[in-house]
């Protein structure tokens, strides 16, 4: 039973938050959250405002600068922010934007036409959760300038700095992130160059420079122009792959102001990359754009098949499954009033979109099959083969259910733990019998089961699910997980918490792990969205002196304990490099590894599905190339000779 709180509560216990003060009390309701990602969308959402100046028709260039201090700046060279006074608060339209909540030209006044930055919260959101802000106005053959500090708060009102050209327009703005609101301040450029790379994509025809202040060695930057657009993010997801197609298909259609357009491209390859975008906000759920295109994708090659003879009429349909195999697709609407559903508001649901989407992509899509007869057969006959694998892995998994855990048991392969409880069990995936016969000794039975691995399992990048389900331990660990896969797959059936991937810290250990990951990735990819996999990081030293054994999991690590030690110890220390996990005893296994008080696991993760599916394509795919030169520019992080 709750204790009761004996205090009062009365009208003085009622708090209220001004101006930007409910920001800075909890920013996760306005930026997600307060990690290196929320770091981050502080840029996105001034970025956003220069691509609503672009998508209004009147900014052609974006530059973003992380400055040498870690702020960054954004440059635009639209209209520039109105820097007449407010009617409504007295202050400045620039000093308005940037002080108060839901102040913007997105709301029907006539300002912007499309918006990706949909709630007029995201310049003042960045200013309450900075150190300081400036901004800077072109405009009237004037330069004005702006400035905020102290979670938001006025301390230069909007003055008149000087003259520029009269054909200057723009706006410039600087951030600094609060340290005291962030848990860092220290941008990732990597980061912010996918993105950057993404929205020029996602607009044609736009230029967007991103540069970093802070390298002194290449201060050049990287700049971004697409005038193809999302046939050019086609292309560049595809980079790798084999076309079935030499052109990329490329349609787009408008009514009632609301623009849509869709890139697509079939390769020799198995996977499907479809992605879908509002507005240039990731729609990761679908919605009614990507329902109208799946939806006529599917019909229109049955169509098409069934005229041209290479369907029979006895013959099965082809299913959405079926006709997008091998398919990359951008999707793309460009909405004035989009209306997004789900908890993570990354599913679009205006249902006038979806007769609009269909209407565009059945017309052209139909076009293009009737003009390339010989594409178009190759296409139909990629979706019939699909369909024969589909069949054979329904078969596969019919037979798959009568191998119950029991029967996993009996083979040997997987030890289990006792509890039955998902919350506190976890499995551990482990490289070769050596290892595994440690880590059952030395594992608590109680919460820790192993699936010992023999051998390096099937790549299933270069396979389809048929073939998957015919491997034995892939089978087993679809048993031994019991959330099934591919149609039948139930995240709720888990049986584990944690699946952790525990290979040695060697070139083959690596190998195994990301055969592991592509598995996981193409066929249980919810697991990892939900956080269940980890990667083990065994020890690469032991560092032993007299009655003291420490382990280390790198040379950097290494260095920096023996630089603690007293040079005394440090000469008589015996350093001993750990060659594989077969090597450890019940004892050190447990303690370095999997001893939940001690071991170190990395969280595997998929912030960005697209970055995801062209490295798992590099690492496993078809071509040989690109992997020849990941190979090359990672050797020297790994002891390897090439």
């Amino acid at each position: 039973m709750n204790e009761k709180v004996t205090n009062d509560y009365t009208a003085s216990d009622i708090q209220v938050l001004e101006g930007l003060e409910a920001v800075r009390k909890r920013p996760g309701m306005y930026i997600g959250t307060t990690d290196v990602k929320g770091l981050h969308h502080l840029v996105w959402e001034i970025v956003d405002n220069a691509i609503d100046e672009a998508l209004a028709g009147y900014c052609q260039n974006i530059e973003i600068v992380i400055n040498k201090d870690n702020s960054v700046t954004v440059k635009d060279d639209g209209r520039g922010i109105p820097v007449e006074v407010h009617e409504k608060t007295g202050l400045s339209t620039v000093e308005t934007v940037y002080t108060v909540l839901h102040a913007g030209g997105k709301f029907g006044g006539g300002g912007y036409k499309v918006s990706g930055g949909l709630h007029g919260v995201g310049a003042s959101v960045v200013n309450a959760l900075s150190s300081w802000v400036t901004v800077t106005v072109y405009k009237n053959s004037k330069v004005y300038e702006a400035k905020f500090a102290n979670g938001g708060k006025i301390i230069q009102h909007l003055t008149v700095i000087g003259e520029c050209e009269p054909n200057r327009t723009g706006t410039t703005v600087t951030f600094k992130p609060d340290p005291e609101i962030f848990d860092t301040d220290i941008y990732d450029y990597e980061t912010l160059k996918i993105r950057t790379r993404e929205l020029a994509f996602l607009n044609r025809g736009l230029s967007l420079t991103l540069r970093d202040d802070r390298d002194l060695e290449d201060t050049t930057g990287d700049h971004f122009l697409y005038e193809g657009g999302i046939s050019e993010y086609v292309r560049f997801i595809n980079q790798g792959k084999t076309p079935v197609h030499e052109d990329v298909i490329h349609l787009e259609g408008e009514e009632d102001n609301v623009f849509f357009e869709v890139a697509m491209q079939y390769n020799t390859g198995y996977n499907a990359n479809i992605y879908s975008f509002v507005n240039n906000i990731n729609t990761h759920d679908g919605g009614t754009h990507e329902e109208g295109v799946r939806r006529a994708l599917t019909r229109v090659i049955n169509n098409y098949a069934k005229k041209a003879g290479i369907l029979k009429e006895k013959d099965e349909s082809l299913t959405g499954d079926d006709v997008k195999e091998g398919l990359t697709m951008i999707i793309s609407c460009k909405h004035p009033n989009p209306q997004f559903e789900g908890q993570t508001k990354g599913r679009l649901g205006n249902s006038e979109v979806r007769k609009l989407a269909d209407s565009v992509f059945s017309q052209g899509f139909e076009r293009f099959l009737m003009e390339n007869p010989q594409e178009a057969r190759i296409i139909i006959e990629k979706g019939i083969q699909a369909c024969r694998a589909r069949n054979a892995a329904r078969r596969a998994r019919e037979a798959s259910r009568k191998n119950d855990l029991a029967t996993v048991n009996t083979w040997g392969k997987l030890s289990d733990c006792k509890s039955k409880d998902p919350a506190v069990s976890e499995i551990f995936i482990v490289e070769g019998d050596s290892a595994a016969g440690s880590a059952k000794e030395g594992r608590d039975s109680v919460t820790q089961a192993i699936l010992p691995l023999r051998g390096k399992i099937l790549n299933v990048e270069k396979a389809r699910l048929d073939k998957a389900l015919s491997n034995e331990e892939i089978k087993t660990i679809i048993t031994a997980f019991g959330t099934g896969i591919g149609a039948d797959f139930d995240l709720s059936k888990l049986r584990y918490d944690k699946i952790v991937i525990m290979t040695d810290a060697d070139v083959d250990g690596a190998h195994i792990r990301v055969l592991l990951l592509t598995l996981f990735y193409r066929y249980f990819r919810p697991i990892v969205e939900a956080g269940h996999v980890y990667a083990a990081q065994p020890p690469l030293f032991r560092i032993r002196y007299g009655k003291t054994r420490k382990y280390v999991l790198d040379e950097k690590e290494r260095d920096s304990y023996l630089a603690t030690m007293k040079a005394t110890d440090r000469s008589r220390a015996e350093i001993t490099r750990m060659k594989g996990l077969g090597e450890m005893d019940a004892e050190e296994l447990y303690e370095t590894t999997m001893d939940i008080s001690t071991r170190v696991l990395r969280k595997i993760t998929v912030d960005d599905l697209i970055a995801a599916d062209a490295i798992f394509e590099k690492l496993m795919g078809e071509e040989v190339e690109p992997r020849r030169q990941f190979i090359e520019e990672n050797a020297r992080y790994a002891d390897v000779d090439i």
